[in-house]
């Protein structure tokens, strides 16, 4: 996308009738239609080796062709509404291209390969999930009605979205893999064995605690360690809190993160229910605390990280700097004295330093271009 093209689109104005809301919707769907044909065309690149034998061709196909019909019709509108037709135009032709794609002879080989692949259908799957659950969250309980679905810096992190959710092979190869080389050979312990055989709920509760005990320090030290904080100011570095921010992570920091929350897993051994559970949880929740919505929770606040407790972690407010550590559960901070939960809401957010770069290519070198010129805390 061109620079004058994302200015534009940044932070857009989606006031109904005038074709700017048909526009996003046009192409967002016809986007997301030519990924899903991509798959469809080259399943052994593209798609993830655990999700293939899930997949019912004859159900996907039909996203596909109202996925195209959906971005066909509101280009149509948006080109007659809209003060740029080129938008609406835009998604009509990522539309044309899918349907072209899909034209031919698509199908869905049964693929027991499981060498390199990018994971272009997870990309594709959650962000439509999470796109339909929060977008309309978002707009049905704002915590700032002001911010507009497309605010600014959004561009950057669907850029980080898919980063996190294309490089799953990437990511694993040095986090999940090199703990299980080591844990292969190491003989099973009994308690392992212990912990596998205890209650589901129990397991998940205990990965909670042991997980976010570890990942308390790690984000502590991300803070209060100037050259660890280089890392970590890219994700503060958001100005406008929604639920793609979560995303914003520098890579370094995700296979820290990964590392550090597999390894007490794998270790303890706990069962696999109970860690696919705890990673569904994790996964939503992230994303979660980080939207846009206005939610207090009185009493669940102190008991699990909010979007009111998390938010105040990433306020630029004297009072909230170097605060509310915890991903789950704020007793590790009330622990280590340093909650914060003000009876009002956040309300400014980013980094006090103003010179980290816009772009995800600029904020991956900024950690290392910085490196030796001390600490500018948010």
């Amino acid at each position: 996308m061109s620079r004058r093209l994302r200015e534009k689109y940044e932070d857009v104005d989606l006031t109904p009738g005038q074709g700017k809301g048909s526009a996003t919707v046009s192409i967002f769907f016809g986007a997301m239609a030519l990924l899903g044909a991509l798959c469809f065309l080259m399943p052994e690149l593209l798609t993830m080796p655990e999700f293939r034998a899930a997949y019912n061709p004859e159900v996907l196909r039909y996203a596909l062709q109202v996925s195209i019909a959906i971005s066909a019709g509101f280009g149509l509108y948006a080109m007659a509404r809209h003060e740029s037709p080129g938008y609406g135009l835009t998604g009509m032709i990522l539309a044309l291209t899918a349907a072209l794609l899909a034209s031919g002879r698509i199908e869905a080989p049964d693929i027991d390969s499981r060498g390199l692949y990018v994971g272009l259908d997870y990309f594709v799957l959650t962000l439509v999930v999470l796109a339909l659950v929060f977008i309309p969250l978002e707009r049905a309980f704002p915590k700032d009605r002001q911010q507009s679905i497309l605010r600014k810096g959004w561009i950057t992190d669907l850029k980080y979205f898919m980063l996190s959710h294309m490089g799953v092979q990437l990511i694993s190869f040095f986090t999940v893999i090199p703990i299980q080389v080591f844990l292969h050979s190491v003989t099973t312990w009994d308690f392992q064995l212990w912990i596998a055989s205890q209650p589901l709920w129990l397991q998940f509760i205990e990965i909670l605690l042991v997980v976010d005990l570890g990942t308390y320090w790690i984000h502590r030290a991300m803070h209060e360690v100037p050259a660890l904080w280089k890392f970590h100011a890219i994700h503060h570095s958001t100005e406008q809190m929604n639920w793609l921010a979560s995303s914003r992570l520098h890579l370094l920091e995700i296979l820290v993160n990964r590392f550090a929350g597999y390894l007490p897993i794998f270790v303890l051994g706990f069962a696999p229910s109970a860690v696919y559970a705890y990673l569904i949880f994790i996964s939503f929740h992230a994303i979660f605390i980080h939207a846009n919505v206005r939610f207090r929770f009185p009493v669940l606040r102190w008991i699990l990280a909010t979007p009111e407790y998390h938010h105040w972690h990433h306020s630029s407010e004297d009072a909230a700097i170097d605060r509310n550590y915890a991903g789950f559960l704020p007793i590790y901070d009330v622990l280590f004295r340093t909650a914060y939960l003000p009876k009002h809401l956040a309300s400014r957010y980013g980094t006090v330093s103003d010179d980290i770069p816009e772009g995800i290519v600029g904020q991956f070198w900024y950690p290392f271009r910085s490196w030796g010129k001390g600490r500018s805390r948010q």
